[in-house]
């Protein structure tokens, strides 16, 4: 028992501070919740509920926008100025202004200037960089759509190993019953013969030990479930005293079923899944990124375009003045970069740099992806195996024991060999459950990167 926990802790416990014990999300749509949760309920429940996944699809609205400004920035910038300004010298009888091209004296002390333009800007050439800048946002929001995905495939096989393990917790619930019944009743046989004087007190007593360590199995495993079930609620974002019953289907056909190529699951995966096509992206992302630091040493156009006028005291009619100070103007600027300390040239290099680690990267992935695939297929014909086996040899024990249960209550064996051959099917159950459960987490997760659903 203590190996599959081992086993399948191993793959999910990492993955839980995705779905961590967090209030559930005010903003949720309300759902109405099944009585007994099948897999699928509880992966459409996740999907909705949980933190992470609502959090990337925040992403991707952010995304949204910021390619949306990388495509307003090819427009025309405009703004509109304003400066107004008083000023007094009280020690000065005279002062002169400077209005546009005109001198203009006065005798006031207080004094009073105004101006106002409408200034507009826009790049005509600028090496690139608001076309590379697009694309790269472009990239950046298929991304987040990505993440998407892989956060809820991630959150599909986190659910799916801890539904597998809450079944077998209480498939060997149901087992530590029926060993505490049988315990039970011989315990009982045992308390008759010791009265009629055909057996001995520490016999008797032997019995009771194991019939306590076995009640105190079932305590631990019921713990165990526990555990479990409180981990799937906080994945899916349910409340601690949330009512979860999940559906009991019936799996003994699925744990012997065909498996899937593993060189058609790889290429599927391959295909499909979304952290892989993440990081193609990201090497496209690396030419754009390459493009954008060559950009930088290309020389930069821009037009520009203006309305300006203004006002001040001493120099008649305001409208007037604004009239006669009216200006119209319209330029064309050109920037070339003659020697930037050789920022560019290094800005190149490391976006090369860059794609040559991304594509190892996608490399690694992708002989890790090979490597957890053929694992799972490897695993899950061995535990196919084992599992035929094993029940084969729990019906072998259980024979034995009820045959040795019947001699011993004829005084033909004794207590050892009773409790021997109870231990035996007690290991022969426990190796029987072990080998089922992995064997069918095993091929749920080879259907997931085969791109099937799960059928329970």
């Amino acid at each position: 028992m203590n190996s599959i926990k081992k086993y399948i802790l191993t793959g999910c416990i990492g993955l839980l501070c995705a779905g961590g014990a967090i209030a559930q999300d005010s903003t949720a749509v309300a759902v109405e919740k099944p009585y007994a949760w099948t897999l699928q309920d509880c992966i459409d429940w996740a999907k909705k509920q949980n933190i992470t996944i609502q959090r990337n699809k925040v992403n991707v609205r952010s995304s949204a926008l910021d390619l949306e400004n990388a495509k307003n920035n090819r427009l025309p910038t405009v703004n509109f100025s304003s400066n107004q300004q008083v000023g007094y010298r009280p020690f000065q009888e005279s002062h002169s202004a400077v209005i546009g091209s005109e001198i203009i004296s006065s005798n006031n002390r207080a004094s009073y200037s105004g101006s106002y333009g409408v200034n507009a800007s826009m790049s005509l050439y600028d090496g690139g960089q608001i076309k590379n800048n697009i694309k790269l946002a472009e990239i950046n929001s298929q991304i987040a759509e990505l993440n998407v995905l892989a956060s809820e495939l991630s959150i599909e096989e986190q659910i799916t190993q801890l539904y597998i393990q809450i079944l077998y917790s209480q498939d060997a619930l149901r087992q530590d019953d029926e060993l505490i019944a049988l315990g039970q009743t011989q315990l009982d046989r045992a308390v008759a013969l010791k009265k009629a004087g055909l057996l001995n007190k520490a016999d008797v007593s032997q019995l009771e030990s194991q019939l306590a360590q076995d009640k105190y199995q079932k305590v631990a495993d019921e713990t165990t479930l526990d555990n479990y079930r409180l981990q799937l609620k906080q994945i899916m974002e349910l409340d601690g005293d949330e009512n979860l019953t999940l559906a009991d289907p019936n799996l003994e056909a699925d744990v012997l079923a065909e498996l899937p190529s593993k060189q058609l699951v790889y290429q599927h995966a391959v295909e499909t899944r979304p952290e892989l096509k993440v990081q193609q992206l990201a090497m496209d992302r690396t030419y754009i990124d390459e493009k954008i630091a060559e950009a930088s040493g290309k020389p930069n156009v821009s037009a520009s375009a203006g309305i300006n006028t203004s006002n001040s005291t001493g120099n008649g009619n305001m409208f007037t003045q604004l009239k006669n100070q009216w200006n119209n103007g319209v330029g064309v600027s050109v920037s070339i970069p003659i020697w930037d300390h050789g920022k560019t040239k290094n800005a190149v290099a490391k976006a090369r740099l860059e794609r040559e680690t991304t594509y190892l990267d996608m490399i690694d992935t992708q002989k890790s992806l090979w490597k957890t695939i053929e694992n799972y297929w490897l695993q899950a014909r061995s535990n196919q195996q084992r599992y035929v086996a094993a029940k084969e040899n729990v019906d072998y024990c259980r024979e034995s024991y009820n045959l040795t249960s019947e001699q011993f209550r004829l005084g033909m064996k004794n207590i050892v060999e009773l409790t021997q051959d109870k231990t035996n099917l007690s290991s022969a159950i426990q190796q029987m459950l072990q080998a089922k459960y992995l064997a069918l987490l095993n091929m749920a997760m080879l259907k997931y990167y085969n791109g099937e659903n799960i059928p329970f």
